[in-house]
């Protein structure tokens, strides 16, 4: 299987070589996306396959100069194949249905290779390969956010990825360096034999932190995602949010629970628990306030990495602190909501995309109603915002029913500083919870229930085909993956055992369980009470309701009646997006985002209308477009008198860094 996986990333290389010249004929573009939908099917079967069977190591014919590239498959990388393989299957199936012309090279020719940098940085069992693959990934990605320069949101948005995606490549280059000091080489299995201690652990985790971290969009290196995923196509958007942000967990989950070894203090997994909480806190407020449909899942997406990042940071507590089960429930959460989310966030991008198609527009303020004209896309997207809301039996809740139990139980850890801290990221993941149930409500009502908005929005029709197969697909995966849980941890077990060396408990395929004789989760009774409670609701209606029905305009409440241009009342006078998130943004905003409201009233005897302003901005982002190109400039400035320097200096300069290069590889020799 890993020989096959391994030809797949070199068809899909070559795809992208080959899509230059086929861009430019009609049937080009869906030949390399029904390609790259196939190859989806295979990821999501070696990973499976990965899983079942036993580990399998791979030496490729070229390589770096001092040996050849390595792939490996092992129950780790087997896992993140699935979410890679299901968002790129749905993705690539979305795009077929929606190709039906020629597509620009600048757009068509990155996208198999984006899928290709991802599948090698899974299979990579070396430092060479894994950075090879992070890097190719990384530049795919940046030139499909980049393929539309021509408006200039775009080029900041491909401005501010490649900086991020520039420094996340540099703090993994320099977190192999300190990790493979005392190994010599970069090779996994080298580098399992000489585990980092002390100060070196801490090091190799805080650059994999800002590496793999940056990419993920944990908090504060997070303010790309709502820029960066506008700008993509949807079906790009789509496989950066539910893949791409997973693979890098995945290197964050490499480093941490197997190149590093197992005999690590438990005091390591508090800086993600604590970055974790404050990205699913952030990610939900802003998800509240975001009035561009796919911004707003943006920032979902970070709150949702927020959580899988608590959950590999109290993974890595539990088994510092020698508490196996503990460590195997906290990883089993974050493995399957990795797997959940990749799901469910696929089908909202796509929706999102397949809403763009059909309205003309992402803004929540010029769409409503489309439950009626694109009837198939609101109830998918139902189902996708039911399992981000965390609604039981969908899938969402499942894995973050876990999440909770794990944090409950950070009391078993001997330390009062450390659970004072959990309970805190406990009281956040709460929070950030309620809050993105919030956000999914305004997300679903706003596009669409009420009544259309905009002219465009009231004739909106939706696609047919494969493009709405590619919806139904990963709704009803939503859905499956919600009433079995315990089929996924069963399979997970192999993936579990590799990182905490246990298990987590279960009470068989239909249920999942916190702990041995703790509480459990049956999905499938919950859903037949679920459904049992919403039948009776629609017969006690009916029931009671009044023989026939009449049809006429809607509740005039909220509406401006202004006949006989809006004989019903005008759509513009209906609840806005700034409306939804009001409460929020006074009650939260002001503290965490910085938000504002300003009302400017016309004096009295004047005919000009009041007006409100409000507001908000990412404190990350005004400092990195504040400050931060302040700082650059001057030290540009200090640079540009280096060119000032005589030969002996220069010569002098270049020694000294010779110099503290060997000091710092004999430090690192020596520890």
């Amino acid at each position: 299987m890993l020989t096959a996986l391994a030809l797949l990333v070199g068809l899909l290389a070559a795809l992208g070589a080959v899509a230059v010249p086929l861009a430019g004929r009609p049937s080009g573009a869906r030949l390399v996306f029904g390609a790259t939908a196939l190859a989806g099917l295979g990821l999501v079967a070696g990973g499976v396959a990965g899983l079942l069977d036993g580990p399998s190591a791979l030496n490729l014919p070229f390589g770096p100069p001092w040996g050849p590239a390595r792939l490996a498959l092992d129950p780790l990388s087997a896992w993140f194949l699935l979410p890679l393989g299901l968002s790129v299957g749905c993705a690539g199936l979305f795009a077929f249905g929606g190709a039906h012309g020629p597509v620009a090279p600048r757009e068509l020719a990155p996208w198999p290779v984006f899928v290709a940098g991802m599948v090698l940085t899974i299979l990579a069992a070396d430092g060479f390969t894994l950075l090879l693959g992070f890097e190719a990934m990384s530049v795919a990605s940046w030139a499909l956010v980049a393929h539309d320069h021509a408006q200039a949101e775009n080029r900041r948005a491909a401005r501010m990825y490649l900086g991020f995606a520039g420094f996340g490549g540099l703090c993994l280059v320099l977190a192999f360096g300190v990790l493979a000091g005392g190994a010599g080489d970069v090779a996994f299995a080298a580098l399992r034999d000489t585990p980092p201690e002390g100060a070196r652990a801490a090091a190799v985790l805080a650059l994999v932190l800002a590496g793999a971290g940056s990419k993920a969009g944990i908090a504060p290196l997070h303010v790309w995602l709502p820029l960066a995923h506008p700008a993509a196509p949807s079906h790009v958007s789509a496989v950066m949010s539910g893949a791409m942000t997973k693979v890098a967990l995945y290197v964050l989950a490499r480093f941490a629970f197997d190149l590093m070894g197992p005999a690590q203090p438990f005091w390591l997994g508090a800086p993600l628990i604590a970055l974790g909480a404050a990205s699913a806190v952030i990610g939900a407020l802003r998800a509240n306030l975001e009035e561009d449909t796919k911004v707003l899942l943006a920032c979902s997406t970070i709150e949702n990495i927020g959580l899988i990042a608590m959950g590999l940071g109290l993974a890595l507590a539990f088994r510092g602190a020698d508490l196996p089960a503990l460590a195997a429930l906290a990883a089993a959460a974050a493995l399957l909501h990795t797997l959940n989310h990749a799901v469910f966030k696929t089908l909202l991008f796509l929706v999102a995309g397949e809403v763009l198609h059909g309205a003309l527009s992402r803004r929540l303020d010029r769409l409503g109603g489309l439950i009626h004209r694109m009837p198939v896309t609101a109830w998918a997207a139902l189902a996708g915002v039911a399992a981000a809301a965390s609604l039981p039996p969908l899938s969402g809740f499942a894995s973050e029913w876990l999440l909770l139990q794990a944090l409950l139980a950070a009391w078993r850890v001997g330390d009062i500083a450390f659970q004072m801290g959990v309970a805190a990221a406990t009281a956040l993941a709460a929070l950030a919870a309620a809050l993105a149930a919030a956000a999914m409500v305004r997300f679903w009502g706003l596009v669409f229930l009420g009544r259309s908005r905009t002219p465009r929005a009231a004739g909106a029709e939706e696609s047919t085909g494969a493009a709405q197969y590619a919806l139904l697909l990963p709704a009803g995966l939503t859905v499956l993956l919600g009433l079995l849980p315990g089929v996924m941890l069963d399979l997970a077990e192999p993936a579990l055992r590799l990182m905490v060396g246990s298990t987590a408990p279960q009470a068989g395929w239909f249920a999942i369980g916190a702990a041995e004789g703790g509480a459990r989760y049956w999905p499938v009774p919950v859903a037949l009470l679920v459904a049992g409670a919403v039948g009776l609701a629609v017969w006690v209606v009916r029931r009671r309701a009044p023989a026939g029905v009449v049809v006429g305009p809607a509740w005039d409440c909220g509406f401006i009646t202004a006949p006989p241009h809006f004989p019903f009342g005008d759509p513009a006078g209906q609840p806005s997006a700034a409306g939804f998130g009001q409460p929020l943004r006074r009650m939260l905003g002001a503290g965490l985002l910085g938000a504002h409201e300003r009302v400017t009233m016309p004096a009295p005897g004047e005919t000009r209308a009041a007006v409100l302003q409000a507001g908000f901005a990412d404190p990350v982002l005004s400092a990195l477009e504040g400050p931060v190109p302040r700082w650059r400039d001057a030290v540009a400035a200090q640079a540009e008198r280096l060119r000032g320097l005589s030969i002996r200096q220069c010569l002098g300069l270049t020694f000294g860094a010779v110099v503290l290069m060997l000091a710092l590889l004999a430090w690192l020799g020596a520890h």
